[in-house]
């Protein structure tokens, strides 16, 4: 089969299984955070490397992402003007970390930062307060979300790994066996 097919079904299948774990198992995990970690698993490459570089960047851009809520709650006042520089200084250092080879994937790290703010502005649970951004639980962003991308870019490595097996050709017949 072809890579393409072997890959869609790998993803379907698997991408099936984290569905119906996050819905009724780990139901404290994000689908929709795994599923951009999955994609950034692919989008860097799906390879262990990408793994790496997806795990590390992932986390870092969440990591980022908490520091700017925590600025926003503790520091700089409130308002659109604050919120804006509180972004563009963090974005900025995020970016530049790149520096450093363990985090060079830009846009891994852009999407853990962006999925904090989409749990916490996007989820009506979510508080964007000193409180929830401390406790050790899945209502701090960093935590859900960081729990979240590391199963998701694990299961992309799992896709990967079983489309290549559902890609293999079938072994060619023994010329010796059929002599026999």
């Amino acid at each position: 089969m072809s890579q393409l097919v072997a890959l869609s079904l790998s993803i379907g299948l698997l991408g099936g299984v984290a569905t119906f774990l996050f819905l009724q198992v780990m139901t404290h995990y994000l689908i929709w955070a795994a599923f951009l970690a999955w994609a950034c698993y692919f989008h860097t490459g799906g390879t262990t490397d990408a793994l790496r570089k997806t795990l590390t960047c992932n986390l870092f851009g969440a990591a980022m992402g908490w520091v700017a809520a925590m600025l926003l709650v503790t520091v700089a006042p409130p308002g659109a003007v604050s919120a804006a520089v509180v972004v563009a200084v963090t974005v900025t250092l995020l970016c530049l970390a790149a520096h450093l080879p363990a985090l060079g994937t830009i846009p891994a790290s852009v999407y853990g930062y962006a999925a904090v703010f989409a749990f916490l502005l996007g989820n009506p649970g979510a508080n964007l307060t000193r409180e929830s951004l401390t406790t050790a639980s899945p209502a701090n962003a960093l935590v859900a979300v960081g729990s979240s991308m590391i199963v998701g870019a694990l299961f992309g490595f799992a896709s990967g790994k079983l489309a290549g097996v559902l890609a293999r050709p079938a072994a060619a017949p023994d010329p010796a066996a059929k002599a026999a």
